[in-house]
């Protein structure tokens, strides 16, 4: 039974993998979600930029930094500035889909939970972007910003607010670039023990500098974006490695990996022949 106990410990781990093809299926069925939501607040550009007037109006009366402090330190290298714009681009849905790849292998308990974690929230975001269209502060003649990827490029907007590959430019609040990228490593940070998981951190924090440089988020953006995370992981808790739960399908799994009990039969006296 104790030569046992390891591997099977590590049963309810392959055991409770959800389907592969149903959790595909959920993953592509919430990204044209995304994109399709995002696409609905095309054509409200005058709502859009009055928003964006009130949002940097409630940004100066809260005395929050400017955005600009950040994108001047962008502007002082061309390939600072490329490279900015590059990460905004590109790694954002990739990180998050190889995430939740990694937990899915490695990790199923908390791929379950990252995945509705990631789904609330990006459900609560896209009610915002109904509610609440709003122009980016680089389209923002008041901002005094710089379009960063129309300058510098890459980008990934046409140079139309109302076009884009993949959705319209008026989804700013709140920023899914931050929100999606602080769950990365909140996820990581739960579901590994390493020393160094803490690092993850770094990538957050990255992409709020990226977001904020490029002037295709203002800060409240990415505000918003944490307030609605905390609040998803307050109801929808990561599982505990402890829990009582897995211990006992722990359990179960070393009693049903272990071979049976040989029997025994009576030993008869020899006394009396």
């Amino acid at each position: 039974m104790q030569a046992r106990t390891g591997p099977a410990a590590r049963k309810p781990e392959t055991s409770a993998r959800p389907p592969l093809v149903r959790e595909l299926s959920l993953v592509a069925g919430l990204f044209l979600l995304y994109k399709l939501g995002r696409q609905a607040a095309t054509g409200r550009t005058a709502e859009a930029f009055r928003n964006a007037d009130r949002v940097w109006d409630w940004e100066r009366a809260l005395h929050l930094p400017g955005e600009g402090a950040v994108q001047g330190v962008l502007l002082d290298s061309g390939t600072l500035v490329h490279l900015a714009n590059t990460y905004y681009a590109t790694v954002h849905f990739p990180a998050t889909l190889l995430f939740l790849g990694w937990l899915y292998w490695r990790r199923p308990g908390h791929y379950v939970w990252a995945r509705r974690v990631l789904s609330v929230l990006t459900g609560a975001a896209l009610a915002l972007h109904l509610l609440m269209p709003l122009a980016p502060p680089r389209l923002l003649a008041a901002s005094g910003l710089v379009d960063t990827g129309q300058v510098y490029g890459p980008t990934v907007y046409g140079e139309s607010p109302g076009t884009g590959s993949l959705a319209n430019q008026f989804a700013a609040m709140p920023s899914l670039h931050v929100g999606w990228a602080l769950m990365v490593a909140v996820g990581i940070i739960a579901a590994t023990r390493s020393r160094w998981r803490w690092l993850w951190l770094l990538h957050p924090l990255l992409t709020l500098l990226v977001v904020i440089g490029t002037a295709n988020h203002y800060w409240l953006d990415a505000l918003v974006a944490v307030a609605l995370l905390t609040g998803v992981l307050a109801v929808i808790r990561a599982p505990r490695p402890g829990s009582p739960r897995r211990g006992a399908l722990i359990a179960r799994s070393a009693v049903a990996a272990a071979p049976p009990a040989p029997s025994v039969a009576p030993v008869v006296s020899g006394a009396g022949r």
